[in-house]
């Protein structure tokens, strides 16, 4: 996890749910539904949302992802990002590009399976953190989280063939899906060490959240994570077991 999406992704959530029915969904509710781990595409949790909330007619899936990034791109995805105004400008970052180059010189070999947008996606990565041609599995790349396809490419291409390789392979996520991720990669590559990290999302750890990030932080445990970490920085140390 490397930025803040509380006030992106999860706001156009909140306001494509808004914009059908009326209704802004509370944050735990969308916590609620991500637990499940099989809404991982926020578009496609924007579209369940509306139908648990009883809307009589459902949108279109198309017309619904234009609604969505008109909040969350606020301008065309595919075009100059200096001309987008939506939410996608309101999201802090969790680290800097220091933190790369820190595993990089641990030794760990590093990229990225996301369930954003490749605009998205890319904008942060390079533009914003500074990173030249980041390895990179977004949206569209694979099937969608939990299918652990893309995360079993990206791991490949990073390690070489996994029916040979002995270097572990970590993921860390924030959802269920994340985790579940994992869980599905160790099915199909039984003989190959796979380490699910966890760490609960941002808007979780204001200290009035505690019971609710507490609550959380056990369902990504018991879906399968081995270890929950505080923050993302956290992660070398969490490493270090297997760095030896």
């Amino acid at each position: 996890m490397i930025r803040d999406v509380g006030g992106s992704y999860r706001r156009a959530i909140v306001e494509t749910v808004h914009h059908y029915s009326g209704v802004r969904p509370h944050a735990a509710s969308i916590d609620a539904l991500k637990a499940e781990g099989c809404w991982n595409n926020d578009w496609e949790a924007s579209l369940e949302l509306l139908r648990r909330g009883g809307l009589g007619h459902l949108p279109s899936f198309e017309a619904l992802v234009e609604v969505f990034n008109s909040f969350y791109f606020g301008g065309d995805p595919e075009g100059d990002p200096s001309a987008w105004q939506g939410f996608i400008g309101s999201e802090p970052l969790l680290v800097e590009r220091e933190f790369f180059e820190q595993l990089s010189a641990a030794g760990v070999a590093w990229g990225f399976v996301s369930g954003a947008e490749p605009p998205s996606a890319r904008f942060v990565l390079e533009q914003r953190l500074g990173l030249s041609h980041p390895p990179l599995i977004a949206m569209g790349d694979a099937p969608d989280k939990p299918d652990p396809t893309g995360f079993l490419h990206l791991a490949s291409e990073l390690c070489g063939p996994l029916d040979t390789s002995t270097t572990p392979v970590a993921y860390l996520g924030d959802t269920v899906a994340d985790v579940l991720t994992v869980q599905r990669a160790r099915q199909e590559q039984p003989q190959q060490r796979f380490l699910s990290l966890a760490v609960a999302p941002p808007h979780l750890h204001s200290p009035d959240e505690r019971e609710r990030r507490g609550l959380y932080e056990a369902q990504l445990l018991e879906a399968g994570a081995d270890a929950v970490i505080p923050t993302t920085l956290a992660v070398l140390a969490a490493l270090e077991p297997v760095l030896g």
